[in-house]
């Protein structure tokens, strides 16, 4: 029989990431967002052109793609 556990937010316990810590995080995630892509076959000219577009967006908006959505 499975027993209940106590689980906490850990949210309250971190700190507000920093903006060093924010651009490490966007690099990673659009790291992965490369390796997806190229696991899946595509060229290195489709993926160098996703990756553009995805640059030119966050820089005409400055900020971080995951702060941005539908008006």
């Amino acid at each position: 029989m499975a027993a209940l556990a106590v689980v906490r937010d850990l949210r309250e316990h971190w700190a507000p990431a920093s903006a060093e810590e924010l651009e490490r995080f966007e690099t990673d995630v659009l790291s992965g967002f490369v390796l997806a892509r190229a696991s899946a076959g595509l060229t290195d000219g489709t993926i160098r052109g996703d990756v553009g577009h995805l640059d030119q967006i966050r820089s005409w908006f400055g900020r971080p793609l995951w702060d941005m959505g539908p008006g």
